[in-house]
């Protein structure tokens, strides 16, 4: 974490602060923000090669209300954008969306990795998609600024065009499709960066920003104005009343640290995790003698009330029946459903087949529950993430709000250890295939490669559900939801 929070590296800050005169990311969101309670997701996208995928994306009180930031972090690659780096900001949009989250973009990129364009340009989840999903999202009444802090250049220009109100730095700022080296190249005209595309030209001549900002400081005041100005009523008083009300749990979450599980072989029990998490340590089980292996019922969290689905064992027969009724009972009532995930490895055997048909069609029916389910979720890996029972336990692929990773969790298709399950018996590649799964499946290889939303520490998770919570509580505060005819039109 400490090496990501380095960027690019020494050279490279000194470059951005002294060279170009500019504020490091994270000193930008200290001027944005109410205050350092940043929500940071995917801090680890990229790591080994590009710190943080060269840009830093999570949510934010700005005039106490949540909103998505997604910022180009200039001091690595230059603020170039990789693969990964789109993916990222593709994922951080998508939190926008689902949650109703107002965006702010922070641009300072130099645009497109090119030798890498055929995974960037392209294909239908590649950079395009930005661009498609501000125009959704201006339909849907999401809002969205954009501030220009740094090079904003041929892709990358229609992120501040298409965002609803844009603010743009003098002489740090510029925004054109193509620099003063192209248009040399093109036209033989010699042009400074600040006459062909800087702040004051968009701001007085071709309206493309809506704001012009003296210095970075301005530029972040009049956006948290802007924020000020949106169609939310936040209910006075009611966050600090509901967190003074809260009760902490009659067990420390710093307990948690040492019921993080680490073989996969069996479970611990479950509701030492729970009762770690909930306030009062409260639960109120659904169903708490059938099905045991999954421990289904009702809690609160900091005052939100949720619904807890968490592995207690291998994910049986009475135990997949049990989760989708609980699923549907939750989805029913609007009750948010947090899930613990903790895949138990089982093996078949043929005279199990009944009850492994049996299973199979249990936990399509869970699956089917979970992904029709409209309330929000919010998935933590405790533990084991394999197989299709992660699914049923609302993985990656079935569209959680939010998804974390506790450090030794692990997602694979099997456990390692346990490849002989998936192959022939007595085959050679056992080994290598149980190697292959150990390496690939650790918290970080997944982190790294933005299947979840970070990795979190076990006695954090509380008040990162908390966090988790608030957001999702924020659209019913949305003043107009109805989704518009049209995207807004720009000058």
């Amino acid at each position: 974490s400490e090496k990501v929070k380095k960027g690019g590296g020494e050279s490279s800050i000194a470059r951005h602060t002294q060279k170009n005169r500019k504020l490091l990311v994270r000193d930008r969101l200290r001027l944005l923000l109410d205050d350092e309670d940043f929500f940071e997701l995917s801090p680890f996208a990229g790591l080994g090669d590009i710190p943080s995928a060269g840009c830093l994306t999570g949510i934010g009180r700005i005039n106490g209300l949540w909103c998505v930031v997604i910022a180009n972090d200039a001091t690595v690659k230059g603020g170039t954008a990789y693969p990964i780096t789109v993916k990222k900001q593709l994922r951080a949009q998508e939190v926008a969306i689902q949650n109703r989250l107002p965006c702010v973009y922070l641009v300072d990129s130099g645009g497109a990795f090119l030798p890498l364009q055929s995974e960037i340009f392209p294909d239908k989840n590649q950079g395009g998609r930005t661009f498609y999903n501000e125009a959704v999202m201006s339909a849907m009444k999401i809002p969205q600024v954009s501030v220009v802090c740094g090079s904003c250049t041929a892709g990358g220009a229609y992120i501040p065009t298409m965002a609803e109100e844009a603010v743009m730095v003098h002489r740090i700022g510029t925004l054109f499709l193509g620099g003063p080296p192209l248009v040399k190249a093109a036209t033989g005209e010699e042009v400074t960066p600040e006459d062909l595309g800087g702040a004051r030209l968009h701001a007085q001549v071709s309206g493309c920003v809506d704001h012009f900002a003296l210095e970075e400081k301005d530029a972040y005041q009049c956006t948290r104005n802007i924020i000020s100005t949106l169609n939310f009523q936040l209910p006075e008083e009611e966050e600090p009343a509901r967190r003074r009300t809260e009760e902490e749990p009659l067990y420390g979450p710093e307990e948690l640290l040492g019921l993080a599980p680490r073989s996969y072989n069996y479970s611990l029990d479950v509701k030492m995790i729970i009762s770690r998490l909930t306030d009062g340590s409260r639960f109120q089980e659904f169903k708490a003698s059938y099905g045991t292996t999954l421990v289904t019922g009702f809690a609160k969290i900091y005052g939100h009330l949720v619904g807890v689905v968490a592995n207690n064992g291998e994910l049986l027969y009475e135990a997949a029946l049990k989760g989708s009724h609980f699923v549907q009972l939750c989805d029913q009532r609007d009750v948010p459903l947090l899930f613990l995930q903790n895949i138990i490895i089982y093996g078949f055997m043929l005279k199990q087949a009944e009850m492994n048909s049996n299973r199979l069609k249990a936990q399509a029916s869970m699956m089917s529950a979970v992904a029709c389910a409209c309330v929000p979720k919010i998935t933590v890996v405790i533990g084991g993430c394999h197989g299709v029972d992660s699914y049923a336990m609302c993985g990656r692929a079935f569209d959680p709000n939010f998804l974390f990773l506790w450090p030794n969790a692990r997602v694979s298709v099997t456990a390692p250890g346990h490849a002989s399950s998936l192959l022939p018996r007595d085959s050679e590649q056992e080994e290598d295939l149980n190697r292959v799964l150990t390496e690939e499946s650790s918290a970080f290889f997944s982190s790294g490669r933005l299947w979840d939303d970070g990795v979190i520490l076990p006695q954090h998770t509380r008040k990162v559900l908390a966090d988790c919570l608030d957001i999702v509580a924020q659209q019913q505060y949305q003043t107009s939801t109805e989704k518009g005819r049209s995207s807004l039109l720009r000058i």
